[in-house]
């Protein structure tokens, strides 16, 4: 099934690791088959990746944008979320979720779910501050 994406000027987008920035008027994009797609709002940079969940949803994402070098992205991955898991138990039904996910080589799938491990960890913080 097709996948219908608009982009606003100046909206970027990354697919199959190119970054694509629109220049113009709005865009209309079709893509026809299937491709690792991350639109802007969803691309988190290494700056940002500040957080112990942060670094666990960078590492996914460049396992999921750079199929070349999956494997070393997803050992990373694999590590922080396991370092994850231990220093916060009550996140294990999300970072066993996500695990399975990944396992499956549902990699879009695992950065939903890494969309929940994120707010876990900012409902934790923000209890500490």
């Amino acid at each position: 099934m097709p996948l219908k994406l608009s982009l606003a000027k100046g909206e970027k987008m990354v697919v199959n690791g190119a970054v694509i920035r629109n220049d113009g008027a709005d865009a209309n994009l079709i893509f026809e088959n299937q491709a690792n797609i991350l639109r802007n709002k969803d691309i988190l940079t290494p700056e940002k990746a500040v957080t112990p969940a942060s670094r666990v949803y960078l590492a996914l994402q460049c396992a999921y944008m750079f199929s070349d070098n999956a494997e070393n992205h997803l050992d990373d991955f694999r590590q922080l979320l396991a370092d994850f898991g231990a220093a916060a138990p009550n996140s294990m039904p999300i970072v066993q979720r996500l695990l399975g996910q990944v396992d499956q080589g549902n990699l879009y799938g695992g950065l939903k779910t890494c969309r929940e491990l994120l707010d876990y960890e900012a409902e934790v913080l923000a209890h500490v501050a």
